[in-house]
């Protein structure tokens, strides 16, 4: 599989940079307004430990919502089936920090991967954990295999500076009593959590547990391979907001974007893909990522359908 897979990766990436950027920037988190937007880079890590990357691959990016997959698989590991009494499974079908819903569902958010899902799971992670800040950084890192990953402490105050919504959204649930401590720490733990920084390289690498049943690429077991099977069927009916029956139809993995432009995706067995190009389409997923990840499984054949 692998030349030619590379060249399939090689090909699309040359098609997709030379389209006209349809997306915009995030420019409600200041931080991310101020980042070159003609970055553009594709990673893959295959499960036998061989990766390719093409563009701008090894510069790092603000990973942002990717970093709700990882807090929800530290609250699952540790709650287990426990955790859906607090969040739901379902698409939002409205946009990621919407106050809408959670009205009608007294408080439970649809799904672990909009704003007020992940901010249940932060508040989950603080009841559980003695230092969610630290605990929760530890067991990234150890995941990642970057013992130096840290929380970016420049972009959790630009988005905590703007953050009215998701404040918004964790006392709303707090009046629903889906919220056990206090907001301010809630939301302190969720901007930090959607802070930290990876490139493609190690944001493919780090998802490749949920490739391979719940364990990293030397073994070790992060998960079962149950929960991670859950994990990634959220990450296919949920992981790209109000978009994720596009990407479903469009690109055929399950996978999770973040306003920093990234997107990481993985085909079970097989490997993991990730892919950052900065400008979003409307809808807060990455205009070129989107269809780069597209090309590639359309000229691959390599998808879960």
């Amino acid at each position: 599989m692998h030349s030619s897979y590379y060249n399939i990766i090689e090909n699309a990436y040359r098609l997709t940079k030379a389209l006209e950027d349809k997306g915009k920037l995030a420019t409600y988190i200041p931080e991310l307004a101020n980042v070159d937007p003609s970055n553009f880079g594709i990673h893959t890590t295959n499960l036998d430990g061989t990766n390719f990357g093409v563009g701008d691959n090894l510069k790092k990016f603000s990973i942002q919502s990717i970093a709700k997959v990882l807090s929800l698989t530290l609250a699952y590991k540790i709650l287990g089936e426990e955790i859906w009494e607090r969040v739901d499974v379902e698409p939002s079908g409205t946009k990621f920090d919407s106050l809408l819903l959670l009205e009608s569902y007294e408080g439970i958010p649809r799904n672990p991967f909009i704003n007020s899902g992940a901010i249940v799971i932060c508040d989950i992670l603080m009841t559980h954990l003695n230092n969610a800040h630290k605990d929760f950084l530890d067991f990234v890192r150890d995941v990642s295999d970057l013992p130096d990953l840290t929380y970016s402490d420049k972009i959790a105050d630009s988005e905590k500076a703007k953050g009215y919504r998701n404040t918004a959204l964790c006392n709303f649930i707090k009046s629903f009593d889906n919220i056990n401590n206090e907001p301010e720490d809630v939301l302190d733990f969720y901007f930090d959590m959607c802070s930290l920084e990876m490139n493609c390289q190690q944001l493919s690498k780090t998802f490749t547990f949920l490739a391979n049943g719940g364990r990293k690429l030397d073994g070790k077991k992060i998960i079962s391979k149950g929960k991670a099977k859950r994990i990634n069927a959220i990450m296919l009916t949920c992981g790209f907001y109000d978009e994720s029956g596009e990407f479903a139809f469009r690109v055929g993995l399950p996978g999770k974007s973040g306003v920093g432009g990234g997107i990481v995706a993985l085909y079970p067995q097989q490997y993991t893909i990730a892919v950052w190009s900065p400008k979003l389409n409307p809808n807060g997923n990455s205009f070129k990522g989107m269809t780069l990840l597209e090309e590639v499984t359309t000229h691959s054949e390599l998808s879960i359908f």
